[in-house]
C-alpha cells in the first residue's frame, strides 16, 4: 500500500508579509540584546539612547507590517464572505474590523 501526500495536507509556511514581520522582530531582538549589554556595561547614554531608538523603530515597523497585512486581507476579501460576527468557521479568531485596525494603528503612532 503506497501513501501519497497532497499539497493541501501540508500546512503553508508564512506568507511574504509574515516573513517580513518575523525578520523585523528578529532584528529588534538582536538590537534589544545589544541594548541590554550596553546598559549592563555602562555604555555612554548617547549610545544607549541611539540603540533604544533603533529597537523602537524596528518594533514600530513590525507593528505597521502586521496592520498593513490585516488591512490588505480586509480589503481583498469582501465583508459579506464572512458571517456577521466576522468569525470564519474553523478559525479561532475572526478578522479585525476596519475600526479595530484603525485603533491598532493609532496605538502605534
Amino acid at each position: 500500500m503506497s501513501s501519497t501526500v497532497s499539497f493541501e495536507q501540508i500546512p503553508p509556511g508564512p506568507d511574504a508579509g509574515s516573513r517580513r514581520t518575523i525578520n523585523r522582530l528578529k532584528r529588534a531582538q538582536g538590537q534589544l540584546t545589544a541594548l541590554i549589554a550596553a546598559v549592563e556595561s555602562g555604555a555612554d547614554c548617547r549610545n544607549v539612547v541611539t540603540q533604544l531608538s533603533a529597537v523602537r523603530g524596528a518594533l514600530d515597523k513590525a507593528g505597521f507590517e502586521l496592520i498593513s497585512a490585516a488591512m490588505r486581507d480586509c480589503l481583498t476579501e469582501p465583508a459579506d464572505a464572512l458571517p456577521a460576527d466576522g468569525v470564519q468557521p474553523g478559525l479561532p479568531v475572526g478578522r479585525p474590523t476596519l475600526k479595530e485596525l484603525r485603533t491598532l494603528f493609532l496605538r502605534l503612532t
